[in-house]
This record gives C-alpha cells, structure tokens and sequence, in this order.
C-alpha cells in the first residue's frame, strides 16, 4: 500500500490518510440529501436521486484515489445540479431523460478532450482572476437557491425579488442557520450534515402544531432495497437533436469550467501541485472527472465534479489517492437509507446551502480590484451567474468581456490562443438566445 500510494514519500500515514478521508467525507456527505432534493424537483423519484448519487459519489471517488492517486473527493457537483434542474430541464422544459442523455454526451465529450489533454491546455488558458470571479458567482447562486427555497428569499412583482414573510418555516429556517453556522465556526466535525439533522428536527411541528398546513416532515420508514429506476433510463438519441445541441454544448460548457475551477481551487488550497506548479496528475483527475459525468447520466443525476470540499480532509493530513478511496467507500452504505433521508424538507437543507455559497466566496478576495481590466470581467462573471440565473451566462460573459477588454488596451499576451477558441464556443452558445 505505502509503494502504490507513495505515503511515506508524502510525509504521510495510513492512519492520517484514513483519517483525512473520513474528515472529507463527513464534509461532503451533504450532497446525499442535497443534491436529490434539488433534483427531484425535475419530477425524477428522490430514491432514484439519492442512489445515483451515491454510486457515482462512491465509484468516482474510488477511481480518483485509485488511478489519479489525489486525495480528492468527487461527486454530483454543487452549481452544476442547479443548472441541471432550473435551467435545463424547468427553465428550458427539456425532458429529465432527455437532459440526462445530454450529459451523458458532455461526459463523452470531456473524455476525449481530456485523453487528448486539451482539458489541461483550458486549464492553463482560463485567467485566474475569471476562475476567481466564477467561484464567487456560483457562491452567490447557490446561496440564493438555498434562500428561495426556505421562503426567506420570494418574487415581488414591484422589486423582482424580495424579503418572505417570517412565518413557521422561515423562522425554523433562521434557526437551523444559526446553529450549522456556530457548529462551522466551531470546526465541529460533520458540521454541515449535523445541521441539516438539527433543521429537519425543528421542522417536525411545522404543519402539526404551527407554520400553517403543509407538514413538512412525513416520515417513510429507515431502511428501503436502492431505488434503481433510474439507471439507464437516459434518453441518448433524443439529446442529439439538432434542437438539443445548444443544451449538449451548455452542460460541457458549464461542467467543463465548474470541474476545472473547483479542481484547481483545491490544488491551490491544499498545495497539490508538481514541480511546474501546476496541478498535481491533473491529466488522470480530468479522465476521472469525465468519467464522473458520463456514468452520471447512466446512473440518473447531474454531472459529477471535483469536490472543494475535499480540502478538509487534506487539512487533515490527506496527501495521497487512499484519502479519496476511504471516503468514497464511506459513501456505499447509505444507498439503503433513501426513506429516511427522503423525510429531510427543504428549509432542513437551505442552511447548507446558504454556508456553501459563504465557503464559496473566498476567491473573491484574490481578484485584483485596482486593476480594472482584471476586476471587470471577474465581476461581471460573478454577478451575471446569480443575476441571469445561469452559470453558464456568467461564464460566458466573463471570458468575452476579457478578450474585449485586453485586445483594446493592446495586451494581446493575456489572451491565448485556447481563450480566443473558449471565445468562439462561448458565441455559439449565445445563438440559443437569438
């Protein structure tokens, strides 16, 4: 095991590494409850979710430990679930199979572009303070879906949006926020996870004794045989009709830059990098990630990702490919718990939702504000993502209004090659919107 891992070579244990891969899943076991409750919304089974989501949070995170050797975690990522949901699949009325054939082709996609390495040369061609400005801006859509979905945040016809009236849930909702955001700022182990626990409890009067007539907490039993109707029931030939390739192209686009800043964001924490400075085996993370998307729209959910969570774990010690496998094997047990995970309402995960947004904003800080042809285009990636809705609008506009910017102020050297070809996608992405 030390010889295949090298973790001696990487001044590590076995015992830290099983350590820090407990700590990274316990700091990523959210997406369990999170990420069906997102998608279930698209009128696919919460069980059916919960299932997909395990195995590819498992298999993925297996394959990464094993093959690429990095201690990071992958699993349905957070941002690309929400473009999933509200942008394809309600906002565009494309059918869930549909949209699932869409990303089982984007994953297809992503590994040839990642066995032809042409994913690392992106990587290296995407300006940091774009990266910066993306992370935040998806910080900030997360962190208003987490809202809207407590009912603290609400549409106004005179102001768009606006303050919910605090009532039952909402007020259950400030609370259960209060106490994951003290057990965040206390380190506690599991924080995220026990919140969620400590929000679904409080919800459990509301509807029964006050907070109007919905009951939000209907309990459905502990254990269940995995809901396995999902799998393969993608639709392939559907997702490639002409009509259709805009949402093809959207979730590779969209998926591309989620996995390639998150991957990168975790390098640069947790200081993963070669002798060249650059990501560490970033060729063998980009296949595993591919490969995360492509049995995500076999298995039955949104596409797979790096994880930034995964940080916390290597905070812990983690250096090396068994920190990822002890998580992911972590993850396996709870395929047959789907009826008592199903009983956490949507105000129970909002908290996270809302704190995951808040982890999400410390690039922020990086982007340099003095140089405004810099500062612009990370902003306008960063406020065109929550503002248009889209992840993929952000991006766009963030890497166009660069280009722009930097060939008039006659700094060609800024604009690669590769960024002028992420250009190019980026138009015909726009096309949709003719």
């Amino acid at each position: 095991m030390d010889t295949f891992f090298k973790i001696s070579q990487q001044n590590s244990t076995v015992k830290t590494e099983i350590v820090a891969g407990v700590t990274s899943f316990l700091t990523t076991m959210y997406i369990i409850i999170v990420n069906p409750a997102i998608i279930s919304t698209t009128g696919m089974p919460f069980s059916g979710v919960l299932t997909a989501t395990i195995l590819v949070s498992a298999f993925s995170s297996i394959l990464m430990g094993v093959y690429a050797k990095n201690p990071i975690i992958i699993a349905p990522g957070m941002g690309i679930n929400a473009f999933f949901t509200y942008t394809v699949v309600i906002g565009m009325k494309v059918p869930w199979e549909t949209a699932l054939g869409a990303v089982f082709w984007s994953g297809m996609f992503f590994l040839l572009l990642s066995v032809l390495n042409v994913r690392t040369k992106i990587v290296k061609a995407v300006p940091k303070q774009i990266r910066f400005g993306i992370a935040g801006g998806i910080g900030i859509f997360i962190c208003f879906i987490g809202l809207n979905n407590a009912g603290f945040i609400v549409s106004n016809p005179a102001t768009l949006i606006g303050l919910g009236k605090l009532n039952g849930a909402t007020l259950t909702f400030l609370v259960g926020f209060i106490i994951t955001a003290v057990l965040v700022v206390y380190r506690v182990k599991g924080a995220l996870i026990l919140g969620i626990l400590i929000t679904t409890i409080l919800s459990i009067p509301l509807g029964r004794i006050w907070g109007g007539d919905e009951i939000m907490v209907n309990w459905k039993g502990f254990l269940a045989v995995p809901d396995f109707s999902l799998l393969f029931k993608l639709n392939l030939f559907a997702s490639l009709k002409l009509s259709l390739i805009p949402v093809v192209f959207a979730l590779l686009f969209t998926d591309l830059f989620d996995s390639l800043s998150t991957f990168v964001g975790v390098a640069e924490a947790a200081d993963l990098k070669d002798d060249k400075g650059e990501p560490r085996h970033v060729k063998e993370s980009l296949i595993v990630d591919s490969i995360a998307t492509v049995i995500s729209g076999l298995f039955g959910t949104s596409s797979g990702t790096s994880y930034i969570e995964s940080a916390t774990g290597i905070e812990q010690g983690g250096r090396t490919g068994l920190t990822a496998i002890v998580a992911g094997v972590l993850f396996l047990p709870f395929i047959f718990f789907s009826p008592l995970l199903s009983v956490v309402p949507s105000i129970a995960t909002a908290p996270v939702l809302v704190l995951v947004g808040v982890f999400m904003m410390k690039p922020v800080m990086k982007i340099n504000w003095d140089q405004l042809d810099d500062a612009i285009p990370a902003f306008l990636a960063l406020i065109l993502i929550p503002l248009t809705y889209s992840i993929t609008q952000g991006i766009i506009w963030g890497f166009l209004s660069w280009t722009i910017i930097k060939v008039a102020l006659g700094k060609f050297k800024e604009v690669p090659l590769m960024l002028l070809l992420i250009d190019f996608f980026a138009l015909l992405a726009l096309l949709n919107h003719l």
